[in-house]
């Protein structure tokens, strides 16, 4: 693997931690502004940010995986 295909790794991990992070986000605004009313929001939006966590661990472990084969 290239120096330039590992950095473009390293760029979609930081890209995936945004998007979780920002996913998160949304879970926290949920449970401090909206509920108990919005509660029938809960399973989308943990849906969608545990997909998004899992995503970015799957991405840094093969960026991490990447990286230390360059070594």
């Amino acid at each position: 693997m290239t120096e330039e295909e590992i950095k473009a790794l390293h760029k979609s991990v930081k890209r995936a931690k945004r998007i979780a992070t920002e996913k998160a986000g949304e879970l926290h605004d949920l449970v401090e502004d909206r509920l108990p009313a919005g509660y029938e929001e809960i399973p989308a939006i943990a849906q969608a940010t545990y997909d998004a966590c899992k995503a970015w661990k799957e991405a840094e472990t093969v960026w991490k995986a990447a990286e230390a084969a360059m070594k």
